[in-house]
């Protein structure tokens, strides 16, 4: 159909679409006339979901940014916020509300508060403005003044759901937390005394670097070889054992090191448990006076049977050793667990939401229905389209000849085309596409 035709069709059937045209404009002047105007408070806060936790340290990774929003949004239009502004503005206590809950349908079954509720979150929204964490609640009523108030009610009841939610999540943690802390002090308690029996029952000492005394001991004894000089080419002094030397220099370097470390250092204490162990050395490597001799066993023979009782314990050892690495884990994670339960605790008591007030309300000055521009224009495009589709319609269950190019599409013949004269002057106004031309078709 060529855009010739389809004019002749539209001029043809063109009250049908004037009439579709002017039904739509006064049916839509006529609902927007006759129903209530309606209002929109809108209300701002700032979601602070680029801050870590003040606590934790935590913070939301950009994977679960758009999760986290759509949460908020809906949670601002659930029952527990609903219900609270409720109460917050009294509204169970107002006998419009009571009336107007009197004529519901006898289908509902919904209690006072609850039917309030539902009221306010079927004309509540919320949404994220592009390209910013400012999200803005809108609240739609019949009042301009009811209309912002509610936005603000909705806006402080999410704010206190939300450290209410936060708070009791973080109790339960902390809860779950010290159940797991009570656990694992019991096992660090149970392995602990597994460790000493162990340590009872089989003469081993370990020390803190997990090493038991007998290796220490060993550790000494080879470290205190036999010298012929001391510094400098001087010879050893008669009388003093390699053992005694070698503690004279320890004793020389500890007492440098505790002019610049503290007493708690740990290279400081290494040195003294060095020490120690070589002073024990020292003592059971000096000669016994028996008679009119000397007689002692030598470095080497100390060295030889302590090497044997290390490498007779050494399974023993071993077990023990691995005990305390299971008394260090327990520890570790008690020590942890411990500390987490005391930051979910320390949640729990915070005031911190996450979120900013960005000011209150204002009544709006303006009804966001009706929108007479908005009415206008689309009562208007709505009803010429429908009256062109209307005319399209009347015209396919009426189809008629307006010109040459109609007898085409039957494949009739076109003799000639004669033109019709016009009659008289009032008739030029009269005049339509479909009257200019009369065609002559032949068989």
């Amino acid at each position: 159909m060529s855009f010739v035709q389809f004019f002749r069709i539209l001029w043809a059937r063109r009250w049908i679409t004037v009439l579709t045209t002017l039904t739509c404009f006064l049916g839509a002047m006529a609902v927007a006339s006759l129903l209530p105007p309606r209002y929109e408070g809108r209300s701002r806060l700032m979601l602070d979901i680029v801050k870590p936790d003040p606590v934790s340290g935590e913070m939301i990774g950009s994977g679960f940014a758009r999760a986290y929003v759509q949460t908020q949004t809906e949670l601002i239009k659930d029952y527990r916020i609903a219900g609270k502004v409720v109460d917050d503005l009294g509204w169970t206590a107002s006998p419009e509300m009571a009336a107007a809950y009197a004529r519901r349908s006898s289908d509902d079954k919904r209690d006072f508060r609850r039917w309030l509720a539902q009221r306010i979150s079927d004309n509540t929204s919320a949404q994220l403005i592009d390209f910013s964490n400012i999200m803005e609640i809108q609240y739609t009523g019949d009042n301009p003044g009811d209309a912002a108030r509610v936005a603000d009610a909705i806006r402080a009841a999410y704010v206190n759901e939300t450290l209410t939610l936060r708070r009791e999540d973080a109790l339960k943690n902390a809860d779950w937390f010290r159940k797991q802390a009570d656990r694992v002090r019991a096992d660090l308690t149970v392995t602990e005394k597994k460790k000493s029996d162990f340590e009872k029952a089989n003469g081993i000492l370990l020390q803190d670097n997990n090493m038991d005394t007998d290796t220490a001991k060993l550790n000494a004894l080879a470290a205190a070889q036999p010298v012929a000089t001391v510094g400098g080419g001087a010879m050893v002094q008669p009388g003093i054992s390699p053992a005694q030397a070698q503690l004279e220099q320890i004793d020389a370097s500890i007492a440098s090191s505790e002019k610049v470390l503290g007493p708690n250092n740990p290279d400081l204490i290494a040195l003294k448990r060095q020490r120690d162990a070589i002073a024990q050395v020292a003592r059971s490597s000096q000669p016994k006076i028996t008679g009119g001799g000397a007689v002692g066993p030598s470095l080497n023979t100390l060295y030889s049977e302590q090497q044997r009782k290390v490498l007779a314990q050494r399974g023993k050892v071993a077990e023990a050793q691995q005990l305390a690495a299971d008394v260090g884990v327990l520890r570790d994670q008690y020590v942890k667990t411990v500390q987490k339960a005391a930051d979910e605790q320390q949640k729990s008591e915070s005031t911190i939401t996450g979120l900013t007030l960005l000011g209150n309300a204002t009544e709006p000055t303006s009804p966001s229905f009706p929108r007479w521009t908005l009415v206008i224009v689309g009562s208007l495009g709505l009803g010429f389209g429908l009256g062109i589709m209307l005319s399209l319609l009347v015209e396919l269950l009426a189809r008629r000849v307006r010109g040459p190019e109609d007898l085409r599409i039957a494949d009739v013949p076109v003799i000639g085309v004669m033109a019709k004269p016009q009659e008289t002057r009032r008739r030029l106004f009269r005049w339509s596409p479909g009257n200019r031309t009369q065609a002559v078709s032949g068989a």
